[in-house]
């Protein structure tokens, strides 16, 4: 005896029985596949690298102009090339940042879509401090 498949309605009317036995479907692997557009990818990456900001102590006069990520992704079988474009608040240790974010991102991506992320380029587009901000010179 087969157990039948059954889908609650819309409505809230009691569930249909829908004729396909559990036990005829192909396994999970060979039903298809979940496919994440690119631009999806590259919100997640951008909203990974802004979380990643938002680790550190940033006076809140630098927060406020750094621009907000951006991202280009491409996929292909299953692996993601990542591309960041972000500002960096000043003072601060760029390649550690650098690094840090670029592992942040690739582990948020891979969670949330469950893509191998196989590379992430990181580009500085310019550090913000206070000093500037405020007119000054930094020295």
């Amino acid at each position: 005896m087969s157990a039948q498949l059954s889908t609650a309605a819309p409505s809230g009317d009691p569930p249909r029985e829908t004729g396909v036995a559990a036990s005829e479907l192909p396994p999970p692997a060979e039903r298809g596949a979940t496919v994440i557009p690119e631009r999806v990818v590259a919100r997640i990456a951008a909203r990974a690298a802004r979380e990643s900001l938002l680790r550190h102590p940033v006076p809140a006069l630098v927060r406020r102009d750094l621009a907000e990520p951006r991202s280009s992704v491409v996929v292909h079988h299953g692996a993601a090339r990542l591309g960041l474009t972000v500002d960096l608040p000043y003072p601060v240790d760029i390649a550690d940042a650098s690094l840090r974010m670029q592992n942040h991102v690739a582990e948020r991506v891979a969670e949330l879509t469950d893509l191998r992320v196989t590379e992430v380029t990181l580009v500085v587009q310019r550090l913000v401090s206070a000093e500037s901000l405020a007119g000054k010179r930094v020295a």
